[in-house]
């Protein structure tokens, strides 16, 4: 396939890019830093500043799918603003560059922890990880009113960090709004498995129109 991946050189973009790469396919890695993008046969690197969906749209046409792993950057103070419009400028512009689906990573978040209870509403959410957590549970609301696109919404487990990766295991558990937990009772995955997910749903198109989350 011919993919174009946005947030190519975050931390998630970095995993799937190597897992797409892995698999044989032709890849546009966008990106603020292409820099940090390393040369290969089956990758194209482009700049694009993903605030203006012009950009989007030229970088995108005649690709396949869209993954989005877009990310302000946690450390920005202005994270949930950039996120909303970075999130609704990458979909007006796939939108008029004519592909279909786009797969974006969002966080967990928005995943329900009882009823009518999000995670990110719980007393003990991380702080620093609020803002991030309230754009990307706020966008996939947003989201859910699309109707030109074939999107695919994904929430990681609620463990998944540098702290928990550095191992691919290729195997994980999928559920839609809730948490997926192990016998331990914990919601954890590494990168890299969340890059096998990632790339399994575009090849194997299970979540149209869905948001899918998974864990060990």
């Amino acid at each position: 396939m011919k993919v174009a991946l946005i947030g190519a050189s975050g931390f998630v973009g970095t995993a799937v890019l190597k897992e797409l790469l892995d698999r044989g396919h032709q890849v546009t890695a966008i990106s603020r830093n292409t820099e940090k993008i390393q040369p290969h046969a089956l990758v194209t690197a482009k700049a694009v500043n993903v605030l203006k969906a012009s950009e989007v749209t030229d970088a995108i046409e005649g690709h396949d799918v869209v993954i989005s792993a877009y990310n302000p950057g946690w450390s920005n103070p202005n994270l949930y603003d950039e996120f909303l419009k970075g999130s609704a400028s990458i979909q007006e512009g796939v939108k008029k560059s004519g592909v279909k689906r786009i797969l974006i990573v969002g966080g967990a978040g928005s995943l329900f922890v009882a009823d009518g209870l999000q995670l990110v509403d719980t007393p003990d959410f991380p702080a620093e990880w609020k803002p991030g957590a309230l754009a990307a549970r706020d966008y996939l609301n947003i989201l859910k009113d699309e109707q030109q696109l074939d999107w695919t919404f994904l929430s990681p487990a609620i463990e998944m960090h540098q702290g928990t990766s550095g191992l691919r295991k290729g195997v994980y558990r999928t559920g839609l709004d809730h948490p997926v937990f192990d016998e331990d009772n914990r919601s954890i995955i590494s990168v890299e498995d969340t890059a096998v997910a990632i790339v399994d749903e575009i090849e194997n198109h299970k979540h149209s129109r869905q948001r899918f989350t998974i864990a060990y």
